[in-house]
């Protein structure tokens, strides 16, 4: 592999290797390798039990009950079964959600409002944040879902899911987070939170692509119609084989995370900080989203007179991002900072950097000192 700096650990990470061995358990002719459902022979019976060890692994780290996990692809399908199935359960009605969701959020929106539902999109405030009270304001008679996420996946930026959730609570409506970024980095406590959906997924957390799952509160009953139809499975919201592999992967994962966060937290926020100090020592630089309470491992900067398309490629031997993964091809300024009112020069001149696990500080010097031999080439440029 290259000898790059990897700083974009917001758009997925590595699979760590202590998760690589429990999957691999589960692949070969000698493993774990058979269908959980099948549940005529042991082969089945024990691919099950490796199934519902890992649920209830993923429901620790959410201090759920393990039958309140289902099983999905990723947060992306958790996102939209949340959404399109309370509105199917619920035979319609209106949305609220953050303009500045991920696009798994704002899309599914977008094709409710094809099928007749109305959505209020809300403008964050310039820090990146949906308050409370615009929650509070948007609510009307028929609504029947608040969708605001715990932590953004551009900025790192924090929603304060505790209070948004009180007042979902009051009005007596169903709150879905979108935990993707946050899950295994900020306490995430569903029994004392007035959440009532939560999707997570494991390649933001050290475990493979491909597999996730949507929270869905027990009591009171969340009723959630499936999306997907097919046999039944993960109590008939969420048909399909289960990936025993990689199932097992994202319970290894969440286990892990669980162990390491009281020190990994700070470490990881330690080398962003660091990382930080020397942009800053440029001048004309400056963090979307300050002021706001943010994931440790986020930093989102915007270079005056850069533009971040260039510096990307000027930058040598650092991996990062201009954006979310999902839109990186989009020659668009970035829509969560077009929202919080970020301008379109300092939008386009912004540079999405995310510090994880396997960061050492030798890697946060050598990336402080290609942005500044790259910034100050291009300024140079440009004068």
């Amino acid at each position: 592999m290259s000898n790059a700096v990897y700083l974009d650990y917001a758009a997925t990470t590595p699979v760590d290797p202590a998760v690589v061995d429990a999957m691999v358990c589960h692949l070969g002719p000698e493993g774990t390798f058979a269908n959980p459902a099948s549940r005529s022979h042991l082969y089945g019976w024990l691919a099950e039990e490796a199934v519902e060890s890992a649920r209830r692994q993923v429901a620790d780290l959410l201090n759920a009950d393990p039958r309140e996990v289902v099983w999905t692809s990723g947060a992306t399908e958790a996102n939209n079964l949340a959404l399109k199935g309370v509105l199917d359960a619920c035979g319609g009605g209106h949305v609220i959600t953050g303009a500045t969701e991920h696009k798994a959020v704002l899309d599914a929106c977008g094709w409710l409002e094809t099928k007749g539902h109305a959505v209020t999109y809300l403008k964050p405030q310039s820090n990146g944040q949906i308050s409370p009270e615009s929650v509070a304001a948007a609510l009307r008679d028929d609504t029947v879902l608040v969708s605001v996420m715990h932590a953004n996946n551009e900025t790192g930026v924090i929603n304060d899911i505790a209070v948004i959730g009180g007042v979902c609570r009051e009005r007596g409506v169903l709150f879905h987070t979108d935990a993707a970024q946050s899950v295994g980095k900020l306490p995430l406590d569903v029994k004392n939170l007035p959440v009532d959906l939560v999707s997570v997924c494991a390649h933001k957390v050290y475990g493979p692509k491909g597999i996730g799952a949507l929270y869905v509160r027990r009591s009171p009953d969340v009723k959630v119609a499936a999306q997907i139809h097919g046999g039944g499975h993960e109590r008939g919201m969420r048909s399909g084989t289960l990936a025993t592999h990689q199932i097992v992967g994202m319970g290894e994962a969440f286990a892990l995370a669980g162990s390491l966060k009281d020190e990994e937290g700070p470490r990881i926020c330690a080398l962003r900080d660091r990382l930080w100090r020397g942009i800053a020592a440029l001048g004309g630089v400056s963090v979307n989203g300050e002021g706001a309470a943010r994931l440790p491992g986020h930093l989102n900067v915007a270079f005056e007179g850069v533009d971040g398309e260039m510096l990307l490629t000027a930058m040598n031997g650092v991996a990062v991002s201009s954006g979310s993964a999902c839109t990186s091809a989009s020659l668009e300024p970035s829509y969560v900072l077009k929202a919080m009112g970020v301008t379109d020069a300092l939008a386009h001149g912004s540079i999405r950097f995310s510090v994880g696990r396997f960061t050492s500080p030798e890697d946060i010097e050598r990336a402080i000192s290609s942005v500044v031999d790259a910034v100050n080439r291009l300024r140079t440029v440009s004068a």
